[in-house]
C-alpha cells in the first residue's frame, strides 16, 4: 500500500477540502491491513467517498468524522461498532486543501507526526534508502511513515462493447490506473462511465493513438477486426510499454503476417500480448477483464519496483 498523490491531487482540484483517512496500526483481525486509505469530502446532503478503509460501521463512523478531528484515533472492534473482529485498529485522520497538498510535492516518503521526528522514524527511511526498498507503511512513535505512490499507469482501453465494459468497471476502483477509453462514437460509451474514466469518442481511433503516452498500456478489444488491425500497427509505430489484444490463436496467426507485411519485425509484433487476459478462466467479458486485470497488476507491481526511489529525501509534517 502506498500513499496515492495522484488520487488526492484530483480529489482536491474537485472538491477543494478533502480529508485522507489511512489504517495506521492493526492488532488482532481486521478487515484492512495497514496503509489501507480512504478520501472523504463534503458534498450536499452528506459526503462523498473513494477508497475503503474495510468497510462496515467503521468505515461509517471515520466518514461521518473525517472532518472533525485530525490526527490518530483507536477503535476496538467490538460490539460498540457493532463488529465482531475482536481487533483494533488506529486511524490517522488528516485534511487537505490546495496549500496542504502543495507540502507534499517532491517527496517519495511521507512522514508526519507530532514533535520532532524521532530517531526510530530516520533508522526505517534511512535503512529503506540505503537498502533500495520501498517502506512499508507502518506507524512509528505516534510518526505516519508511507511511500509515496509512483505516478498512475496510464491504460487505454480500445473499444466500449461487452468486454471494454466489463475492464472499465473491473479496473475504475483500483488504485494507480488512470484510465482512457476510446471508441469510434459517443453512442458507443455507457451514460454512467465511472467520472475518473477520460472518454474519447473518436471516428478514427487510430489516429488517437499519437495522444497515448509512450509508456502507456494498451487493451485494444474493438467491434471490429480491421480497427483492431489499424490500432495495432499504430501501437507498434508510436510506441507502448504493454499492448494486448483480444482473440484467438488464429486470429493472432492473421495479425502477426498482416503486421509484418506492413513493416514490422516479427520481434516487435510478439510484444502484443493475444490473446490477453487468462484462457482457462473462459471467454464471459467480466472473466476476460479479471484475467486482464491480473496481468496489469503485475505489470504494474514490477514498474512500481523499478520506480523506487523517485528522490533523494523525505520530511516530515
Amino acid at each position: 500500500m502506498s500513499f496515492d498523490l495522484d488520487a488526492l491531487r484530483r480529489a482536491v482540484a474537485a472538491h477543494g477540502r478533502v480529508a485522507r483517512v489511512v489504517v495506521a496500526e492493526v492488532a488482532g483481525s481486521t478487515p484492512r491491513e495497514v496503509g489501507a486509505s480512504m478520501l472523504v469530502w463534503p458534498e450536499q446532503g452528506g459526503t462523498g467517498q473513494s477508497g475503503t478503509i474495510g468497510g462496515g460501521a467503521l468505515e461509517f463512523a471515520a466518514a461521518a468524522a473525517a472532518f472533525d478531528h485530525a490526527g490518530l484515533t483507536r477503535h476496538p472492534l467490538g460490539p460498540s461498532l457493532g463488529q465482531c473482529c475482536g481487533g483494533a485498529v488506529t486511524l490517522m485522520t488528516e485534511q487537505f486543501d490546495a496549500t496542504a497538498l502543495a507540502a507534499l510535492e517532491g517527496r517519495d516518503v511521507v512522514a508526519r507526526g507530532a514533535g520532532d521526528m524521532p530517531l526510530a522514524v530516520h533508522r526505517v527511511l534511512d535503512r529503506a534508502r540505503a537498502r533500495g526498498e520501498v517502506p512499508e507503511p507502518q506507524l512509528v512513535q505516534g510518526w505516519m511513515i508511507e511511500p509515496v505512490a509512483p505516478p498512475a499507469l496510464p491504460v487505454w482501453v480500445w473499444g466500449a462493447g461487452h468486454v471494454g465494459r466489463a475492464l472499465i468497471s473491473t479496473l475504475a476502483p483500483l488504485p494507480g490506473f488512470r484510465l482512457t477509453w476510446v471508441d469510434t462514437g459517443p453512442e458507443r460509451f455507457p451514460a454512467d462511465a465511472p467520472d475518473d474514466v477520460k472518454i474519447l469518442p473518436t471516428p478514427a481511433p487510430e489516429r488517437a493513438m499519437a495522444l497515448a503516452p509512450k509508456g502507456a498500456a494498451h487493451l485494444i478489444l474493438t467491434y471490429s477486426h480491421e480497427l483492431d488491425l489499424s490500432l495495432c500497427h499504430a501501437a507498434l509505430q508510436h510506441g507502448f510499454g504493454f499492448c494486448g489484444l483480444i482473440g484467438s490463436e488464429t486470429k493472432k496467426a492473421r495479425f502477426r503476417n498482416r503486421l509484418a507485411a506492413l513493416g514490422h519485425t516479427l520481434a516487435q509484433i510478439d510484444a502484443i500480448c493475444c490473446p490477453i487476459g487468462h484462457k482457462d478462466l473462459g471467454k464471459h467479458p467480466q472473466a476476460i477483464a479479471i484475467g486482464t486485470a491480473s496481468q496489469l497488476l503485475s505489470l504494474q507491481k514490477t514498474r512500481n519496483d523499478k520506480a523506487w526511489p523517485m528522490h533523494s529525501s523525505a520530511s516530515g509534517a
